[in-house]
Protein backbone atom coordinates (compact mmCIF):
# COMPACT_ATOMS: atom_id res chain seq x y z
CA UNK A 1 0.00 0.00 0.00
CA UNK A 2 2.63 2.58 0.68
CA UNK A 3 3.74 2.75 -3.16
CA UNK A 4 0.15 4.50 -4.16
CA UNK A 5 1.04 7.21 -1.78
CA UNK A 6 1.62 10.38 -3.36
CA UNK A 7 4.56 12.40 -2.50
CA UNK A 8 4.19 15.04 -0.03
CA UNK A 9 5.63 17.72 -3.13
CA UNK A 10 2.97 16.63 -5.53
CA UNK A 11 0.87 17.06 -2.50
CA UNK A 12 1.99 20.40 -2.19
CA UNK A 13 2.23 21.60 -6.03
CA UNK A 14 -1.81 19.94 -6.35
CA UNK A 15 -2.28 23.03 -3.30
CA UNK A 16 -0.57 24.85 -5.36
CA UNK A 17 -3.05 24.55 -8.56
CA UNK A 18 -5.92 24.39 -6.52
CA UNK A 19 -4.66 28.06 -5.51
CA UNK A 20 -4.35 28.98 -8.51
CA UNK A 21 -7.56 28.15 -10.48
CA UNK A 22 -9.33 29.74 -7.52
CA UNK A 23 -7.41 32.43 -8.29
CA UNK A 24 -5.96 33.19 -4.86
CA UNK A 25 -2.45 33.48 -6.59
CA UNK A 26 -1.52 34.74 -10.32
CA UNK A 27 2.00 33.33 -9.93
CA UNK A 28 3.49 30.24 -7.77
CA UNK A 29 7.15 29.33 -7.05
CA UNK A 30 7.28 25.27 -5.97
CA UNK A 31 10.51 23.85 -5.95
CA UNK A 32 10.56 20.10 -6.49
CA UNK A 33 12.70 16.80 -6.59
CA UNK A 34 14.00 16.39 -10.29
CA UNK A 35 12.45 13.01 -9.53
CA UNK A 36 8.65 14.56 -9.60
CA UNK A 37 9.52 17.00 -12.69
CA UNK A 38 7.97 14.87 -15.15
CA UNK A 39 4.86 14.17 -13.08
CA UNK A 40 4.71 17.39 -12.25
CA UNK A 41 4.45 18.79 -15.97
CA UNK A 42 2.35 16.33 -17.07
CA UNK A 43 -0.27 17.61 -13.86
CA UNK A 44 0.10 21.10 -15.23
CA UNK A 45 -0.29 20.70 -19.19
CA UNK A 46 -3.28 18.39 -18.57
CA UNK A 47 -4.67 21.30 -16.54
CA UNK A 48 -3.43 23.70 -19.71
CA UNK A 49 -1.58 25.80 -16.91
CA UNK A 50 1.63 27.79 -18.55
CA UNK A 51 4.67 27.12 -16.34
CA UNK A 52 8.67 27.10 -17.22
CA UNK A 53 10.94 24.71 -15.65
CA UNK A 54 14.29 25.87 -14.24
CA UNK A 55 16.96 24.25 -13.19
CA UNK A 56 17.78 24.77 -9.26
CA UNK A 57 20.48 22.39 -8.28
CA UNK A 58 21.66 18.72 -9.11
CA UNK A 59 18.68 17.12 -7.27
CA UNK A 60 15.76 20.36 -7.89
CA UNK A 61 14.18 22.51 -10.30
CA UNK A 62 12.43 25.18 -10.13
CA UNK A 63 8.43 25.73 -11.35
CA UNK A 64 6.73 28.69 -12.01
CA UNK A 65 3.51 28.69 -13.43
CA UNK A 66 0.34 30.48 -13.36
CA UNK A 67 -1.39 33.36 -15.67
CA UNK A 68 0.36 33.73 -19.06
CA UNK A 69 1.78 37.27 -18.79
CA UNK A 70 3.20 36.57 -15.54
CA UNK A 71 5.41 33.05 -17.15
CA UNK A 72 6.33 35.00 -20.20
CA UNK A 73 7.73 38.07 -17.58
CA UNK A 74 9.96 35.38 -15.70
CA UNK A 75 11.42 33.91 -19.16
CA UNK A 76 12.43 37.35 -19.76
CA UNK A 77 14.06 37.69 -16.58
CA UNK A 78 14.66 34.54 -14.66
CA UNK A 79 17.91 33.25 -16.74
CA UNK A 80 20.47 32.71 -13.82
CA UNK A 81 20.03 30.64 -10.89
CA UNK A 82 17.72 33.20 -8.34
CA UNK A 83 20.62 33.97 -5.89
CA UNK A 84 22.10 36.10 -8.79
CA UNK A 85 19.16 38.13 -9.40
CA UNK A 86 19.74 42.03 -9.41
CA UNK A 87 17.80 43.37 -6.12
CA UNK A 88 15.80 45.06 -8.87
CA UNK A 89 14.98 41.61 -10.67
CA UNK A 90 14.60 39.91 -7.16
CA UNK A 91 12.05 43.07 -5.95
CA UNK A 92 9.87 42.12 -8.90
CA UNK A 93 10.00 38.44 -8.57
CA UNK A 94 8.73 38.66 -5.03
CA UNK A 95 6.07 40.75 -6.22
CA UNK A 96 4.73 38.59 -9.00
CA UNK A 97 4.76 35.66 -6.40
CA UNK A 98 2.65 37.98 -4.02
CA UNK A 99 5.19 38.12 -1.49
CA UNK A 100 4.38 41.04 1.62
CA UNK A 101 5.28 43.99 -0.43
CA UNK A 102 6.67 45.62 2.43
CA UNK A 103 8.98 43.06 2.86
CA UNK A 104 10.05 42.64 -0.22
CA UNK A 105 10.82 46.54 0.06
CA UNK A 106 13.26 46.19 3.21
CA UNK A 107 14.77 42.96 1.32
CA UNK A 108 15.35 45.25 -1.77
CA UNK A 109 17.00 48.36 0.26
CA UNK A 110 19.25 45.06 2.53
CA UNK A 111 20.09 43.88 -0.49
CA UNK A 112 20.77 47.18 -2.45
CA UNK A 113 22.89 48.75 0.70
CA UNK A 114 24.88 45.11 0.61
CA UNK A 115 25.80 46.06 -3.37
CA UNK A 116 27.14 49.31 -2.21
CA UNK A 117 29.64 47.81 0.85
CA UNK A 118 30.74 45.50 -1.78
CA UNK A 119 31.66 47.84 -4.25
CA UNK A 120 33.35 50.14 -1.18
CA UNK A 121 30.46 53.01 -1.64
CA UNK A 122 29.11 52.68 1.90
Amino acid sequence: MESNRVPTELKVLMNHIYEYKKGVRNMILCTLNKAYEAAAIRRLESQNITYVCQEAGARSVNLYFGRPECIAAIRVMVDRPLNRLTPEEDFILGALLGYDICRQCERFCSRKAKGREQCGAA
